[in-house]
């Protein structure tokens, strides 16, 4: 899963991604993939690998991998080549989601770039700097794409779809507000629009606010209403306090949240609100090599999850053993379980649920 992350000046964006760097993953898990100086990786957080590693006594665990793409220097005129936004919003083109974050703190020390604190004015500056991006993009492809669909018809849908999209850009409205089909949606895929992506809104407070979850502050209230009418998650967090937790240990970590009264980082948290938002969850896969965690989207058949590991693997299915994670816990080992009758044998067609524990039969 990849994530972009925007954000206007002096709302710690910068913070929050130095923390998400020094508490990335371990990019030696990733030996055929370059990390670029904008780019971070986490470990998807989940208690599930600990406990199977245990049981099965395994040497290593795998967890399921963000990347999130820091979009520097996004001001007002971003798109139009103002800071360094335009070179760099083309990198979050292939991005699943946006994370948005919002300065909803006051310090008279830190000078907002445009004078005063104001969620959704910032919120409109960045989703105006978006759909100009979308734009000038957009106009650009529609016009050899209406040339070609002259000539040949089975690009008249896509012609028809990209058409609709540039007059609701031109209107200065988000391309999610063109009130696209589920097809249509499918059609635009590849063009990495950026004001069709799903949005989170990471709301940055001041340390004290975190533990009542920005409760008490009027911006986050605006931000949740804002929200609410187009369908996005939203996360509160203090880039302060998530600096200080990348630099702790787990043991230190776990000690210095419960003193802040929380049950978990705003990293974690924004990280669960983004598999929310996208509709992802996990299985699992376990043994005494390793203990791995797979992302997949809700509803994804058995045959095509076990495609996520290999293709011989889908391309040979034969079955699914599978137990949910509870049970498998409950019964203290597969062998335990496999007595009880408790670990099925699904087909092709098995819709996975979240917290499977899976092992895939196939012949190739």
């Amino acid at each position: 899963m990849k994530l972009g992350i925007v954000g206007l000046p002096n709302v710690g964006k910068s913070t929050l991604f130095n923390a998400i760097t020094q508490a990335g993953a371990e990019s030696a898990n990733y030996p055929f993939c370059t990390i670029d100086p904008n780019v971070g990786l986490v470990n998807v957080p989940d208690h599930r690998l600990n406990d199977l590693k245990e049981l099965y006594d395994s040497k290593r665990i795998v967890p399921a991998v963000i990347e999130f793409y820091d979009i520097a220097g996004l001001v007002r005129g971003a798109s139009k080549g103002e800071g360094l936004g335009n070179q760099f919003l083309s990198h979050i083109r292939e991005v699943d989601a946006i994370v948005e974050v919002i300065r909803c703190f006051e310090d008279e020390n830190i000078v907002h770039v445009d004078g005063s604190v104001d969620p959704l004015r910032d919120i409109e500056t960045i989703h105006m700097e978006l759909i100009f991006s979308d734009l000038e993009m957009v106009e650009r492809i529609n016009n050899k794409l209406q040339k070609a669909a002259r000539a040949d018809k089975s690009l008249q849908k896509e012609a028809a779809v990209l058409e609709k999209i540039e007059k609701t850009l031109a209107e200065g409205k988000s391309a999610r507000e063109a009130g696209l089909t589920q097809d249509e949606n499918q059609l635009l895929k590849g063009y990495g629009i950026l004001s069709n992506k799903p949005i989170l809104f990471a709301c940055n407070v001041s340390e004290d606010e975190v533990a009542n979850d920005g409760a008490d502050n009027p911006h986050v209230q605006q931000v949740r209403e804002y929200a609410k009418s187009i369908d996005a998650e939203v996360v509160v967090i203090s880039a302060k306090i998530e600096e200080e937790i990348a630099t702790l240990d787990e043991e230190d970590k776990e000690m210095f949240l419960e003193e802040l009264g929380l049950e978990n980082s705003g990293l974690d948290r924004l990280v669960v609100k983004s598999y929310d938002l996208l509709g992802l969850m996990s299985f699992l896969t376990a043994g005494p090599q390793e203990i791995r965690a797979w992302t997949i989207k809700k509803g994804t058949p058995a045959v095509e999850a076990a495609g996520k590991i290999h293709t011989d693997i889908q391309r040979g299915f034969i079955r699914a053993e599978t137990i949910s994670y509870d049970l498998l816990m409950e019964s203290g080992s597969m062998v335990k379980a496999k007595e009880k009758g408790l670990v099925r044998l699904e087909g092709k067609e098995y819709i996975m649920q979240e917290g499977d524990v899976v092992l895939f039969r196939f012949n190739v």
